[in-house]
């Protein structure tokens, strides 16, 4: 029997062999000083029935330690990137202004035999989005719990 810890950085609790289920292996693209939106997501996946995943974000209560600069933060990114099956990017606006989303994204489709597929979530009542996210996404859909859950599945397999 296979056990997956509840939390922000593992599955939920299951008494069940990975085999016989699907674990979509995430990783999801924040800024730590508008992180309202990726606890949101956590919560949505966390309080979604029969929806199983493993976090390979770095939150702030989580941080890489080991990077004593930009390259290696790069390198550790990227580890983390590698282990997904999608990467999940928020297209707020803010999103056009950050280093590391652009960084990510050539990590996913660049940095990796394979691309990693890119799923953009536009914010919840918000005209206005990133065209960075939205431009690299495979898949842009809104903050809506089916699509986003839809779009992962999607992407996935």
């Amino acid at each position: 029997m296979s056990e997956f810890k509840y939390g922000l950085k593992s599955n939920r609790l299951m008494n069940t062999t990975p085999n016989s289920i699907q674990i979509h292996n995430l990783f999801i693209s924040h800024s730590w000083n508008y992180d309202n939106s990726y606890y949101g997501l956590i919560n949505l996946f966390n309080n979604r029935p029969s929806f199983y995943y493993k976090n390979y974000s770095v939150p702030k209560d989580d941080p890489i330690v080991n990077a004593p600069n930009e390259k290696r933060l790069y390198w550790e990114i990227k580890k983390q990137i590698s282990y997904s099956h999608v990467v999940i990017l928020f297209a707020g606006v803010y999103s056009s202004y950050s280093v590391w989303i652009n960084k990510e994204i050539i990590i996913a489709q660049q940095e990796f035999r394979t691309t990693k597929p890119i799923l953009a979530i536009r914010p919840r009542g918000s005209q206005r989005s990133s065209k960075i996210a939205t431009g690299a996404a495979d898949i842009v859909v809104r903050w809506n719990t089916e699509s986003i859950i839809s779009a992962i599945k999607e992407l996935t397999y």
